[in-house]
């Protein structure tokens, strides 16, 4: 739970994490907001809490740099396999479908400049498979991070695609040359091993590594563990994702730039629904405003109210209270 200093400098909370983001995405609070988690006792911005790194966008847009923390990838696991999730694959498709319909050229651009960069880089056969093996997760990445910020409904253009250079370069260089190699010495000990791998780390941890702000190995453990404990259904979503990009090979290779937004789109919406759903209702502690441990005490019944005097007129004896607070605070621009 936390409390904030909205922009009219009046103190509201506390209020969980998901609202804090909700105001985040709505504008009424950034980067720059006091806030204060409930016990903490300390107030400080929110862009240095690290739960909210992701989110957080400053008034240009451009998405605040995560702060690495790496205990934050054990309680983020621990707590999704607590409360427990199912991949849904046909809804992440239909949502991927219905994000592509809504942002088509932006998103179809940033895969086709992605997916030429990665080609042109090839061409150079001394530098261009290392090169590759290097900036894989790192194209990755922020390729996800644009498809995430527009599934969210936040402002993003094009140069998100390569907010990884900027971001968390080195945790998304060391976790991809982790991947790729533990992936490649797998095919080689037995195929069962790397395709363990490649669903258990490849699907996800990109996107811990710039939504959440891991560090690489915090964010390949938590993909892991998270992974493995619905394994089979993660499988199935990777499987559908590869053989929907594949297809766009059939049209002469330029329905690849078609199919693959489509594909990722699905692993981003499995993200979402996965990592940053919202905690059950019941996990949440009462509103401050009604305590459930109050005694009930029932109402008295009413007086009888007399007629009122012919010569003055009705007066009213409810006394009225004036609200000082609102549900949420301004918006921060008004700051």
């Amino acid at each position: 739970m936390y409390k904030i200093i909205g922009a009219d400098l009046k103190e509201y909370g506390p209020v969980p994490a998901e609202r804090v983001r909700k105001w985040i995405a709505e504008g009424r609070v950034d980067g720059q907001t006091r806030a204060c988690a409930e016990g903490a006792g300390d107030w400080k911005p929110l862009s240095e809490f690290p739960e909210f790194a992701g989110v957080i966008t400053d008034r240009s847009g451009v998405v605040a740099p995560p702060r690495i923390n790496a205990s934050i990838g054990d309680k983020l696991a621990a707590e999704i396999i607590a409360r427990d999730y199912r991949v849904d694959i046909g809804d992440c498709f239909s949502r991927s479908w219905a994000l592509l319909r809504d942002n088509f050229w932006l998103l179809v651009g940033a895969t086709a400049l992605v997916f030429v960069v990665r080609v042109g880089l090839g061409f150079f056969l001394v530098v261009g498979i290392p090169t590759n093996v290097l900036l894989g997760f790192v194209l990755q990445g922020g390729l996800s991070l644009l498809f995430l910020k527009r599934l969210r409904a936040q402002p993003a253009d094009l140069g998100v695609t390569f907010s990884g250079f900027t971001l968390a370069l080195l945790p998304l260089i060391v976790s991809g040359l982790i991947a790729h190699a533990l992936t490649f010495i797998g095919f080689f000990l037995c195929v069962i091993p790397a395709v363990y791998l490649i669903v258990a780390w490849w699907l996800f941890t990109p996107l811990l590594i710039l939504d959440k702000g891991l560090d690489f190995w915090p964010a390949l453990e938590c993909s892991r563990r998270v992974v493995t404990h619905h394994w089979w259904q993660c499988f199935g979503l990777f499987l559908l994702a590869a053989l929907v990009g594949l297809l766009g090979l059939a049209a002469c290779g330029i329905g690849i730039f078609f199919t693959v937004p489509v594909a990722v789109g699905a692993m981003v919406c499995a993200y979402e629904n996965i990592f940053c759903a919202p905690p059950a209702a019941n996990a949440l502690p009462p509103p401050a405003s009604a305590p459930s441990n109050l005694p009930s005490v029932p109402s008295p019944a009413p007086a009888p109210t007399p007629p009122p005097s012919p010569d003055v007129g009705t007066v009213s004896t409810t006394p009225v209270t004036p609200n000082t607070t609102s549900e949420a605070p301004p918006p921060a621009s008004q700051t």
